[in-house]
Protein backbone atom coordinates (compact mmCIF):
# COMPACT_ATOMS: atom_id res chain seq x y z
CA UNK A 1 0.00 0.00 0.00
CA UNK A 2 1.10 3.62 -0.65
CA UNK A 3 1.18 5.84 1.70
CA UNK A 4 2.24 9.45 1.81
CA UNK A 5 3.95 11.13 4.95
CA UNK A 6 4.42 14.80 4.98
CA UNK A 7 6.90 15.48 7.58
CA UNK A 8 9.59 18.43 7.94
CA UNK A 9 11.95 16.70 10.68
CA UNK A 10 14.78 14.67 9.19
CA UNK A 11 15.20 12.56 12.32
CA UNK A 12 11.36 11.63 12.22
CA UNK A 13 10.67 11.80 8.49
CA UNK A 14 13.63 8.91 8.36
CA UNK A 15 12.50 6.89 11.09
CA UNK A 16 8.56 6.54 10.03
CA UNK A 17 10.03 5.93 5.95
CA UNK A 18 12.11 3.71 7.14
CA UNK A 19 10.16 1.86 9.62
CA UNK A 20 6.92 1.89 7.54
CA UNK A 21 8.62 0.89 4.40
CA UNK A 22 10.11 -2.41 6.70
CA UNK A 23 6.49 -3.15 7.57
CA UNK A 24 5.42 -3.38 3.97
CA UNK A 25 4.38 -0.22 2.51
CA UNK A 26 5.17 2.16 -0.18
CA UNK A 27 6.22 5.71 1.18
CA UNK A 28 5.98 9.26 -1.04
CA UNK A 29 7.98 11.67 1.80
CA UNK A 30 7.38 15.52 1.36
CA UNK A 31 9.31 17.60 3.91
CA UNK A 32 7.21 21.10 3.62
CA UNK A 33 3.86 22.28 3.44
CA UNK A 34 3.99 23.43 0.04
CA UNK A 35 5.22 20.14 -1.63
CA UNK A 36 2.36 18.41 1.07
CA UNK A 37 -0.30 20.48 -0.96
CA UNK A 38 0.86 19.59 -4.69
CA UNK A 39 0.74 15.97 -3.31
CA UNK A 40 -2.09 15.85 -1.77
CA UNK A 41 -3.61 17.74 -4.60
CA UNK A 42 -1.99 14.92 -6.64
CA UNK A 43 -4.07 12.02 -8.72
CA UNK A 44 -2.03 9.60 -7.05
CA UNK A 45 -4.46 7.11 -5.13
CA UNK A 46 -2.61 7.29 -1.89
CA UNK A 47 -4.16 5.13 0.70
CA UNK A 48 -3.35 6.83 3.80
CA UNK A 49 -2.00 10.30 4.63
CA UNK A 50 0.99 10.98 7.57
CA UNK A 51 0.38 14.85 8.28
CA UNK A 52 2.94 17.13 10.37
CA UNK A 53 1.08 20.00 11.64
CA UNK A 54 3.93 22.30 12.35
CA UNK A 55 5.31 22.38 8.24
CA UNK A 56 7.29 24.79 6.83
CA UNK A 57 5.66 26.94 3.95
CA UNK A 58 1.97 25.80 5.05
CA UNK A 59 0.58 24.31 7.86
CA UNK A 60 -0.95 20.80 7.99
CA UNK A 61 -4.16 22.09 9.23
CA UNK A 62 -4.37 23.90 6.24
CA UNK A 63 -3.37 21.24 3.98
CA UNK A 64 -6.35 19.20 5.49
CA UNK A 65 -9.15 21.31 5.23
CA UNK A 66 -8.07 21.80 1.82
CA UNK A 67 -8.34 17.97 0.86
CA UNK A 68 -11.76 17.86 2.74
CA UNK A 69 -13.05 21.11 1.43
CA UNK A 70 -12.14 18.78 -2.14
CA UNK A 71 -14.21 15.84 -1.11
CA UNK A 72 -10.99 13.73 -0.43
CA UNK A 73 -11.78 11.30 1.99
CA UNK A 74 -8.43 9.54 2.31
CA UNK A 75 -7.78 8.98 6.00
CA UNK A 76 -5.30 11.32 7.30
CA UNK A 77 -3.34 10.58 10.60
CA UNK A 78 -1.59 13.68 12.20
CA UNK A 79 1.49 13.52 13.82
CA UNK A 80 2.39 16.50 16.21
CA UNK A 81 4.05 17.76 19.14
CA UNK A 82 0.73 20.35 19.59
CA UNK A 83 -0.81 18.22 23.23
CA UNK A 84 -3.88 20.27 24.19
CA UNK A 85 -7.26 19.15 24.43
CA UNK A 86 -7.49 22.30 22.27
CA UNK A 87 -5.30 21.19 19.26
CA UNK A 88 -6.78 17.52 19.52
CA UNK A 89 -9.89 19.22 18.79
CA UNK A 90 -8.84 21.46 16.07
CA UNK A 91 -7.43 18.66 14.18
CA UNK A 92 -10.42 16.32 14.58
CA UNK A 93 -12.86 19.13 13.54
CA UNK A 94 -10.56 20.14 10.60
CA UNK A 95 -11.05 16.52 9.33
CA UNK A 96 -8.53 14.13 10.77
CA UNK A 97 -9.31 10.83 11.43
CA UNK A 98 -6.94 10.40 14.04
CA UNK A 99 -4.47 11.97 16.40
CA UNK A 100 -0.79 10.95 17.77
CA UNK A 101 1.81 12.96 19.70
CA UNK A 102 5.26 13.23 19.12
CA UNK A 103 7.17 11.67 20.75
CA UNK A 104 5.48 8.58 19.77
CA UNK A 105 6.49 4.63 19.28
CA UNK A 106 6.98 3.34 15.90
CA UNK A 107 4.76 -0.01 16.73
CA UNK A 108 2.15 2.35 18.17
CA UNK A 109 2.18 4.05 15.01
CA UNK A 110 2.09 0.96 12.74
CA UNK A 111 -0.67 -0.53 14.95
CA UNK A 112 -2.60 3.18 14.12
CA UNK A 113 -1.98 3.18 10.56
CA UNK A 114 -3.24 -0.62 10.36
CA UNK A 115 -6.22 0.53 12.19
CA UNK A 116 -7.16 3.24 10.01
CA UNK A 117 -6.57 1.08 6.41
CA UNK A 118 -8.92 -1.50 8.05
CA UNK A 119 -11.62 1.37 8.84
CA UNK A 120 -10.88 2.48 5.16
CA UNK A 121 -11.67 -0.54 3.60
CA UNK A 122 -14.65 -1.12 5.54
CA UNK A 123 -13.29 -4.17 7.59
CA UNK A 124 -13.08 -4.50 11.76
CA UNK A 125 -11.38 -8.03 11.53
CA UNK A 126 -7.47 -7.43 11.37
CA UNK A 127 -6.93 -10.43 9.33
CA UNK A 128 -8.81 -11.36 5.87
CA UNK A 129 -9.88 -14.41 4.94
CA UNK A 130 -10.84 -15.40 1.45
CA UNK A 131 -11.56 -18.94 0.86
CA UNK A 132 -8.83 -21.29 1.99
CA UNK A 133 -6.40 -18.17 2.04
CA UNK A 134 -5.59 -16.19 5.31
CA UNK A 135 -4.26 -12.64 5.30
CA UNK A 136 -2.41 -11.14 8.39
CA UNK A 137 -1.65 -7.23 7.73
CA UNK A 138 -0.44 -6.71 11.33
CA UNK A 139 2.61 -9.44 10.89
CA UNK A 140 2.47 -9.65 7.09
CA UNK A 141 2.22 -12.83 6.68
CA UNK A 142 -0.15 -15.73 4.73
CA UNK A 143 -1.84 -18.99 4.99
CA UNK A 144 -3.46 -20.80 2.00
CA UNK A 145 -5.12 -23.89 3.69
CA UNK A 146 -2.63 -23.48 6.92
CA UNK A 147 0.28 -23.56 5.53
CA UNK A 148 2.58 -20.55 5.63
CA UNK A 149 3.44 -18.85 2.40
CA UNK A 150 6.75 -17.52 1.41
CA UNK A 151 5.80 -14.16 0.11
CA UNK A 152 8.43 -11.07 -0.51
CA UNK A 153 7.18 -7.70 0.21
CA UNK A 154 5.63 -6.58 -3.10
CA UNK A 155 4.14 -10.02 -3.54
CA UNK A 156 1.99 -9.90 -0.10
CA UNK A 157 1.80 -5.98 -1.21
CA UNK A 158 -0.05 -7.19 -4.25
CA UNK A 159 -2.46 -9.83 -2.68
CA UNK A 160 -3.16 -7.61 -0.24
CA UNK A 161 -4.33 -5.14 -2.25
CA UNK A 162 -6.69 -8.06 -4.58
CA UNK A 163 -7.76 -9.60 -1.38
CA UNK A 164 -9.22 -6.10 0.26
CA UNK A 165 -11.64 -5.52 -2.60
CA UNK A 166 -12.42 -9.10 -3.67
CA UNK A 167 -14.36 -9.39 -6.70
CA UNK A 168 -13.19 -6.02 -7.75
CA UNK A 169 -10.82 -5.57 -11.55
CA UNK A 170 -7.36 -3.60 -10.69
CA UNK A 171 -5.83 -2.48 -13.72
CA UNK A 172 -1.98 -2.77 -13.49
CA UNK A 173 -1.54 0.86 -13.67
CA UNK A 174 -3.41 0.78 -10.25
CA UNK A 175 -1.83 -1.98 -8.63
CA UNK A 176 1.54 -0.34 -9.60
CA UNK A 177 0.86 2.51 -7.79
CA UNK A 178 -0.22 1.14 -4.74
CA UNK A 179 3.24 -1.25 -5.29
CA UNK A 180 5.77 1.82 -6.41
CA UNK A 181 6.43 5.19 -5.21
CA UNK A 182 8.18 7.80 -6.62
CA UNK A 183 11.95 6.81 -6.48
CA UNK A 184 11.23 2.74 -7.81
CA UNK A 185 12.25 2.04 -10.98
CA UNK A 186 9.03 -0.04 -11.90
CA UNK A 187 9.53 -2.64 -15.18
CA UNK A 188 7.01 -2.68 -18.09
CA UNK A 189 5.91 -6.04 -16.84
CA UNK A 190 6.89 -6.23 -13.07
CA UNK A 191 3.35 -6.94 -11.93
CA UNK A 192 2.77 -9.71 -14.08
CA UNK A 193 6.12 -10.90 -12.84
CA UNK A 194 4.40 -10.81 -9.45
CA UNK A 195 1.74 -12.25 -10.30
CA UNK A 196 2.99 -14.96 -12.22
CA UNK A 197 5.05 -15.88 -8.53
CA UNK A 198 1.59 -15.67 -6.93
CA UNK A 199 -0.09 -18.04 -9.10
CA UNK A 200 2.70 -20.71 -8.86
CA UNK A 201 2.40 -20.35 -5.12
CA UNK A 202 -1.80 -19.75 -4.76
CA UNK A 203 -2.55 -21.98 -8.18
CA UNK A 204 -3.19 -20.56 -11.31
CA UNK A 205 -7.13 -19.97 -10.50
CA UNK A 206 -6.24 -17.57 -7.89
CA UNK A 207 -5.96 -14.23 -9.89
CA UNK A 208 -8.17 -13.98 -12.92
CA UNK A 209 -7.02 -11.51 -15.80
CA UNK A 210 -9.54 -10.47 -17.35
CA UNK A 211 -7.53 -8.94 -20.71
CA UNK A 212 -6.89 -5.38 -21.04
CA UNK A 213 -9.12 -4.89 -17.87
CA UNK A 214 -7.05 -5.98 -15.00
CA UNK A 215 -6.26 -8.43 -12.54
CA UNK A 216 -8.96 -9.88 -9.81
CA UNK A 217 -8.69 -12.25 -6.72
CA UNK A 218 -10.45 -15.46 -8.02
CA UNK A 219 -10.99 -18.93 -6.04
CA UNK A 220 -8.75 -19.74 -3.62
Amino acid sequence: MRILLIEDDPMIGEAVAEGLRADGYTIDWVRDGRAGSSALAAATPYALVLLDIGLPGRDGLTLLREARARRDRTPVLLMTARDTVADRVAGLDAGADDYLIKPFDLDELLARVRALLRRAAGRAEPAIEHGALHIDPATHSATLRGQPLALSAREFALLLALAERPGAVLSRAQLEEKLYGWDDAVGSNAVEVHIHKLRRKLGEAAIRNLRGVGYALGEV
